[in-house]
């Protein structure tokens, strides 16, 4: 209390008892990738997508950091943390080194680009031949692969999409090459030929020189310390998402074998779960079906955390850099549809059932069949749906709890939890009496509330929705010593309406006479 010692009126400004909790932010993405400027292994903070090509360029061949950053905004998304791991993108010029000669050009038949998985060597050649049978139909035949002369694959394939032996889905199958459809070509039944498919092409370049450097999973994890790779984004509280989209380009280009696209996915969702306040957005390997996805996610993969999320298939969009259009990793569009989400509707309705913006198509199209191997297993599909567009038709986490097998669940956890972190700071070091315990009591339970109005909680009334509980009881004397307080909060979290089942059934009116 202030001393008065002359008469008069005095004016004093006290300290209301309500200190209102603020929600925080929880949108803000995190990419880690290659791009053909900028600082490295820098958090470099975007709003917009000009100030991304102000800092980092354009669109550069053979890489998905811009794809999934203009992805992003253009999905909604409103701020992001952007990370330049390796050397030079590939074509970016340095003085005084020599230019590079470019990979030959993938072959093209019936309108089809054929090319060599990474890791499958050299003398490779396709043969097409007739379909067997009488009287095939016309877009039938036979695709021949031999490896050094010798026969090793074969497929009965057609040019017709949307049908059991399409080309493109039948090559996702083969060990040595994957096909994609010929960028603004029509692809028709190809003439009989031999055509020789050129080695994926292997990037030598050391870091600083032309091109993209040879890469190790070191790359993209860095060092926390050093603030290198993603680790450099544990000091940068905000950040609500993270994707590696440029995870999948080094491992077209062999760089990364699916040992070393393991070993960083792990270390992303270490990442998200030792910061507890981030969710990983993750991409499925390039060129499966639904099968070998499902084998990729049972046994190759194999993650298991309620902070990280799976996404398949990749999207096509258009490319800048070629012209036409090229399938890229899905993770920035979802992550930027994930932003669109929370601020149109909040952190509790799950990120699905929402248009991808920017989607021309996907690399396959998904049947609910194929939907129904992938959903139980936590894999996110995108669908197609005729007059409705490209949307996310999944809101699952990796994780096998099913009480955190909701994306929305953990998101609003993460988001509760960094909003009552931050607004009861005020508590440390005040007096830990009954009058404290009131105060965290009447602010939590205000904050709750209001999530409660706003739909994000269960419950017809409050009471139902949550409890704060700081008193007496879990603040016993012994505790108090050790200087805690200790406030326990149950709530009760919104769920989404996965499956929706309406049940009808053939009444006759006859039939419900009641005899007395």
């Amino acid at each position: 209390m202030p001393s008065y010692l002359t008469p008069g009126v005095y004016m004093e400004e006290v300290q209301s008892g309500a200190r209102p909790i603020e929600g925080v932010g929880t949108a803000v993405a995190a990419f880690v990738g290659f791009a053909e400027s900028g600082p490295f292994h820098q958090p470099t903070l975007v709003t917009t997508w000009d100030q991304y090509v102000q800092t980092f360029g354009s669109f550069t061949e053979g890489t998905y950091l811009a794809h999934a950053v203009h992805g992003y905004f253009a999905n909604g998304g409103g701020t992001a943390y952007v990370v330049r791991i390796g050397g030079a993108a590939d074509g970016a010029e340095v003085p005084g080194e020599p230019p590079v000669t470019p990979p030959a050009a993938p072959p093209a038949i019936g309108g089809f680009l054929v090319s060599a998985l990474p890791g499958a060597g050299g003398d490779i050649s396709v043969e097409v031949a007739d379909a067997e049978g009488e009287n095939p139909p016309e877009d039938r035949f036979k695709l021949v692969v031999r490896k050094g002369g010798k026969v090793v694959e074969t497929f009965d394939v057609t040019t017709r999409r949307n049908v059991k032996g399409y080309l493109v889905q039948q090559v996702a199958e083969s060990k040595l090459i994957e096909a994609v459809e010929q960028p603004g070509v029509q692809q028709t039944r190809p003439e009989k030929q031999t055509v020789r498919v050129p080695a994926a092409p292997r990037a030598a370049a050391a870091p600083g020189r032309r091109g993209t450097p040879r890469l190790d999973p070191g790359e993209y994890v860095g060092d926390a310390e050093a603030r290198t790779g993603f680790a450099g984004l544990e000091a940068i509280d905000e950040i609500t998402m993270v994707a590696v989209p440029d995870l999948m380009s080094a491992h077209q280009r062999g760089e990364l074998d699916a040992e070393g696209v393991k070993t960083v996915q792990l270390a992303v969702i270490s990442h998200c779960e030792q910061m507890g306040d981030r969710v990983a957005v993750l991409d499925t390997p390039p060129g499966m079906n639904a099968q070998r996805v499902r084998a990729w996610r049972t046994e190759g993969a194999g993650y298991d955390s309620r902070y990280a999320s799976v996404y398949y298939p990749w999207i096509k969009v258009f490319d800048p850099a070629t012209g036409g259009n090229t399938l890229v990793p899905p993770s920035g569009h979802i992550a930027g549809v994930w932003a669109r989400s929370d601020g149109e509707r909040g952190v509790h309705k799950a990120p699905a059932n929402e248009v991808i913006r920017g989607a021309v198509d996907l690399g396959i199209r998904l049947s609910k069949g194929e939907q129904s191997l992938l959903n139980p297993i936590g894999v996110n599909c995108v669908r197609a749906f005729p007059g409705r567009g490209i949307r996310i038709w999944g809101a699952r986490t990796l994780s096998s709890d099913p009480a955190w097998r909701y994306l929305n669940v953990r998101r609003l956890f993460n988001y509760l939890e960094e909003s009552i972190l931050l607004g009861t700071q005020w508590v440390v070091f005040e007096p830990n009496d009954d009058r404290l315990w009131s105060s965290i009591r009447r602010n939590v339970t205000g904050f709750l509330t209001e999530e409660w109005r706003r739909g994000a909680l269960f419950g017809r009334v409050a009471e139902e929705a949550f409890y704060v509980k700081c008193d007496r009881d879990n603040n016993p004397p012994e505790s108090i010593d050790l200087g805690r307080v200790v406030c326990e909060i149950g709530v009760a979290p919104v769920k989404p309406a996965e499956f929706v089942v309406f049940r009808l059934a053939q009444f006759s009116d006859s039939t419900s006479l009641v005899s007395e």
